[in-house]
């Protein structure tokens, strides 16, 4: 494995080379006609369906200091739109540029589609190392959705159809054969995990409690963590495990754990009482409130009383 270099600049450098060979694969950057351009940053602007929208708060700060010390090495990756320039893929590098005061930018400048265009963001934000766990699952589920030529929410069934036939839940459909195909050709490129474990541990992400949900957008908590709390149904249980989970930190088994023994506290708590305990428990009641006092119930506190009585007698 290469080892990062401590020295600053050739560390970024050596991020740039990365982020160069993942957009290799879809295209050759060797070609001239796409020779990076400095254009003024106010010429760049955003698409309404940019895939990333959270960003880490000091990775952000260490990339600005990084663009004002060694500007951008990478070129963003732009389509022209009208007189201005629509932003294919580069955002942390623009909102750096726009944070560290550049006026201008060097991009590459290439025709590209709507549909291809969004295609080359989607795939050029799942190959980043950093992407937050939500992003990573909603983007799979758009470049899924483009190619299938549906939506989203249709992925999302299709995903839950194929992990039920493949568990022999359902028969298998021939049919859905090519879907099949394409959605395994997608998850095989990513190289990230297979569509099963999409299935198993990414898709229940979105279904998260909205507190769960925050923490993991804002990368307090890993994924696998989030998914074990969210088994609390007590909102109040679930935020104190959260909050224990995020300051301690509470490792995954620590989770597990604290997990397995709320659940044997439930249990007890929920078995039927037996008779002695209830009538101890009774006993104490009719005492604390003086059942007897009261004209309506001091009758039938009598015959019962009597009932009790020729029973232990009998």
């Amino acid at each position: 494995m290469e080892k990062m270099s401590t020295n600053p600049r050739r560390a970024s450098q050596q991020t740039a080379r990365r982020v160069k060979l993942n957009n290799k694969a879809l295209f050759n950057e060797n070609d001239p006609k796409f020779v990076p351009i400095e254009i003024s940053v106010d010429k760049i602007i955003l698409p309404s369906n940019q895939p990333r929208r959270y960003f880490d708060f000091e990775a952000m700060k260490s990339l600005v200091e990084s663009v004002k010390r060694d500007g951008i090495l990478q070129p963003l990756l732009v389509r022209p739109i009208g007189e201005n320039y629509e932003l294919v893929a580069g955002e942390r590098r623009y909102k750096a540029a726009q944070a560290a005061a550049l006026t201008s930018i060097p991009v590459i400048i290439r025709e590209m589609s709507d549909q291809q265009a969004l295609h080359y963001a989607l795939t050029e934000n799942l190959q980043r190392e950093d992407l937050n766990p939500i992003e990573e699952t909603e983007g799979i589920l758009q470049l899924l959705a483009l190619q299938l030529k549906c939506e989203i929410v249709n992925v999302s069934s299709l995903l839950h159809r194929m992990d039920n036939q493949a568990k022999g839940k359902i028969a298998r459909n021939a049919s859905c054969h090519s879907e099949v195909e394409i959605v395994e050709k997608v998850f095989a490129n990513l190289g990230k995990m297979n569509w099963q474990s999409f299935v198993r541990t990414r898709l229940p992400l979105l279904k998260l409690p909205n507190d769960i949900l925050n923490a993991l957008h804002a990368g307090r908590i890993e994924y696998t963590k989030a998914l074990e709390i969210a088994k609390l149904e007590s909102e109040q249980e679930r935020t104190q495990l959260l909050e224990a989970a995020i300051e301690i930190p509470l490792s995954l088994s620590q989770i597990k754990q604290r997990l397995k023994q709320q659940l044997k506290h439930k249990q007890v708590a929920t078995q039927p009482l037996t008779i002695q305990t209830r009538l101890e428990k009774t006993y104490k009641q009719i005492k604390q409130f003086k059942v007897w006092e009261n004209p309506h119930k001091r009758q039938k506190l009598e015959y019962l009383l009597v009932e009790l009585e020729a029973l232990v007698l009998g």
